[in-house]
């Protein structure tokens, strides 16, 4: 591999992060409910790494409930506020370009008669703090917002937002800082929100591991049932090991922010000189409001799916959008609410850059991606001209 620009799917695990982590897959494998001495030291692996994530968000370690995944937390935050405030309420908001964690959650409960309001946005992807007014009432329980958004990187304007939503008392806010989280500080104080959703491979930890901060005295019923583990919050042994990678890596990741953003959007906008000024291609998000190293355009005249493929014979590692519908042959649902039709919609693409991308992987990329959608347009021309392909057989 060439280049490897798709650092919002998923980041290389820190040497640093599989320092910590080893010993907690070798030699110090207790179970952390174990009263014996391998049990007791894995309990206190898992008591540090609980704190110290807590405490780089600002929040206290009682808060911090580890699971397998982002999308883990996503289901715990709002099933189990929406089930535990069900008897006050059963309306939950979410924005319409939500992750699929979220949207699928929100429409499985309606299975079970909660009322799912999914709110318009602009053409960037952002929320207009009045829609998101007119649509709270008195039987409203949860709302779920992604602070950015994994597609097109776009920042909500969450401060306004959640300003709106502590004007109607009982209101939870659930915070989708996954894609959010390596980028933008967090801290759950100043945020304002009562639950917010991490995942660790997305700043270089462990996959299979993620985290919910839950404000302390928020009711939450549990979405799994077993022992006692994480105050009854999420039964099942921990991933010792998981969550002592996520600590570490996430500390680094936040020690090292402003330093590595700054070059991250100088990467971007390298990368955005060379796609953006080729005809027929538009940057999608907001221009200003997006994560610093996130880019993602509308290539017309072009499937997105194709030119992808085609880089990665290249050796370029890009996307279309979420990793977790690849292969799918729907329209992304977030372009979609953002006003895109669906010819043009076929055709996003995704570049994102990470701490460990270099200034030659994105020249390369810079050398290689003109020529890639050049061929890509005039083989799908060839094809409208031809559909049946005789004269390329010929």
């Amino acid at each position: 591999m060439t280049a490897y620009l798709d650092h919002a799917a998923t980041t290389p695990l820190r040497p640093e992060a599989l320092e910590a982590m080893l010993p907690l897959l070798t030699t110090d494998f207790g179970n952390p409910s174990s009263a014996h001495a391998p049990g007791r030291s894995a309990r206190a692996a898992l008591d540090d790494a609980r704190a110290r994530f807590a405490a780089a968000i600002g929040a206290q370690p009682r808060e911090v409930v580890f699971t397998s995944s982002g999308t883990e937390a996503t289901n715990l935050a709002i099933k189990g506020a929406g089930w535990a405030a069900k008897s006050r309420g059963h309306r939950i908001l979410c924005t319409a370009v939500e992750h699929h964690a979220t949207l699928n959650t929100v429409r499985y409960l309606e299975k079970f008669g909660f009322e799912v309001v999914e709110l318009p946005v602009d053409r960037y992807g952002r929320l207009d703090p009045e829609h998101l007014t007119a649509a709270l009432h008195d039987r409203t329980t949860v709302v779920s917002i992604i602070l950015a958004n994994n597609e097109v990187g776009t920042i909500q304007p969450i401060a306004e937002l959640i300003r709106s939503i502590r004007e109607h008392r009982g209101v939870l806010v659930h915070l989708d800082a996954i894609q959010a989280a390596p980028y933008l500080p967090i801290d759950v104080q100043e945020l304002d929100a009562d639950l917010i959703s991490f995942s660790a491979h997305k700043f270089e930890g462990p996959k299979g591991t993620g985290a919910l901060w839950i404000r302390h005295g928020t009711a939450l019923l549990p979405q799994t049932q077993g022992g006692a583990q994480e105050r009854y919050r999420r039964s099942g042994t921990e991933n010792v090991a998981g969550a002592v990678g996520m600590a570490v890596a996430y500390e680094l990741n936040r020690r090292e922010r402003l330093e590595v953003t700054k070059r991250l959007r100088r990467l971007r906008d390298r990368l955005k000189e060379t796609v953006v000024g080729l005809p027929g291609v538009e940057l999608t998000g907001h221009p200003r409001d997006r994560l610093p190293g996130h880019l993602s355009v509308i290539v017309r005249d072009a499937e997105g799916e194709s030119i992808a493929l085609a880089l990665d014979l290249e050796g370029i590692a890009c996307s279309t959008g979420s990793a977790c519908t690849t292969g799918s042959r729907e329209v992304s649902h977030v372009l979609s609410a953002m006003g895109y039709p669906e010819e043009e919609a076929r055709g996003a693409l995704r570049l994102s850059v990470g701490r460990t991308t270099s200034d030659d992987e994105v020249e390369e990329a810079r050398a290689v991606i003109p020529g890639v959608i050049e061929r890509i347009r005039t083989a799908l021309g060839a094809l409208a001209v031809d559909p049946l392909g005789e004269g390329l057989r010929a």
